[in-house]
């Protein structure tokens, strides 16, 4: 299956802002790693940006999850890029 690479941004004063929606984010990223479509993810250490590795059958796949997440949904992410990744290594 393909691999995707997700770069992310997050909004201003996110450690405040995330915190009603981060239950609900943190509950849908474990199921998409229990369903194997998530490989990993995390902000960057100055919480500017989030990064994402993806398994999944196609890029639209990718953006129904990102786009069905309560950080997106709220505005704790502000914008998104997705490309295909092909994993050298």
């Amino acid at each position: 299956m393909p691999k995707y690479v997700m770069w992310g941004s997050y909004c201003e004063n996110v450690l405040e802002k995330r915190e009603p929606h981060r239950s609900a984010h943190l509950e849908g990223l474990q199921q998409q790693k229990a369903d194997g479509v998530l490989l990993t993810i995390g902000p960057t250490k100055d919480v500017t940006m989030v990064f994402a590795l993806y398994d999944a059958p196609d890029e639209a796949t990718v953006q129904q999850l990102v786009e069905g997440d309560p950080y997106w949904q709220n505005g704790i992410w502000t914008d998104y890029t997705i490309k295909e990744w092909i994993q050298a290594f």
